[in-house]
């Protein structure tokens, strides 16, 4: 069984060292994932940051921080990373982190949240990409959002400056 809870003190060794794990065989990834987790929790731009533990071992994590969209603030946030061990991938626990997460973010209350990965396996969540909303350096296809309340806003999104880590 899975438990997410949110992230404690004594976590955050072991999340930067799974962050790390998760997006080395990734060929897509900057290999700076772990550097823009420690970097939001730094600046207090972690607006969630969840675990997972199953039998008292933390085996995943996920993060939410807040997005600006044209500059502004308008309670959006951004998903990611997402990382699981590399063994312990492909059995749920990304699922589970993100669904408690968007949950969470309904709570707060969220209006939204845009994250840059698979359509495919996002869109399982409800995320689709939108052409008007613009995420410059990456291909917009991978952009998506999820609307929670209201309507979905235009402009640019742009994330916290943590994630221009080099």
């Amino acid at each position: 069984m899975i438990q997410v809870r949110p992230e404690r003190p004594e976590d955050v060794e072991i999340i930067h060292a799974l962050t790390v794990a998760a997006f080395k065989p990734m060929a897509y990834s900057s290999q700076t994932e772990a550097k823009i987790v420690d970097g939001l929790r730094a600046a207090g731009a972690l607006t969630l940051s969840l675990v997972a533990v199953q039998d008292e071992a933390l085996v995943g994590h996920v993060a939410f921080s807040p997005v600006t969209i044209n500059d502004i603030e308008a309670d959006w946030y951004g998903l990611g990373p997402v990382s699981v061990w590399p063994e312990r991938q492909r059995q749920g626990i990304g699922q589970a982190l993100i669904r408690d997460g968007l949950q969470r973010l309904k709570v707060l209350p969220a209006a939204g949240c845009v994250l840059l990965g698979n359509p495919k396996y996002y869109g399982r969540f409800g995320f689709e990409h939108d052409p008007a909303l613009i995420y410059r350096g990456a291909p917009s296809r991978y952009f998506q959002r999820l609307t929670l309340s209201g309507s979905s806003p235009k402009g640019e999104v742009r994330y916290h400056p943590s994630f221009e880590v080099a």
